[in-house]
């Protein structure tokens, strides 16, 4: 009997910590975090992921805005969004790239890591 998460696991464990990071850091709780491994790479998508404050600029007229406000919040959390990523799976994020759609309230990342997680294989 192996030790080690299945990849259906570490999935679930990234969601819902990528839900409480939000709720932490942003006062805001996606409706939906989907997480899916592949291999070195992860993809996040979580919907209703606008902030309210967000949100008021995109319904305002001020998408330019809203969108640089997001873009600003979300570099300053960057840090801190890896070191999440890296405590559940276990191995270095080199890479996250990130963007959200201000008409649909998605927000898509992926996520290069230095290696794959180690996983119960089958």
């Amino acid at each position: 009997m192996s030790s080690l998460p299945t990849r259906e696991q570490l999935e679930s464990l990234l969601a819902q910590r990528v839900q409480i990071f939000y709720q932490k850091y942003l006062e805001h709780c996606p409706s939906n975090v989907f997480c899916n491994l592949f291999e070195d790479k992860v993809a996040i998508v979580l919907e209703n992921s606008l902030t309210p404050s967000t949100q008021l600029l995109a319904d305002a007229g001020q998408q330019e805005l809203a969108k640089k406000v997001r873009n600003d919040v979300q570099k300053a959390l960057e840090p801190q969004f890896k070191a999440v990523i890296e405590e559940v799976l276990g191995v270095p994020v080199i890479d996250l790239l990130s963007n959200a759609t201000l008409e649909t309230g998605r927000t898509a990342t992926i996520v290069v890591l230095a290696q794959p997680p180690q996983v119960q294989l089958g």
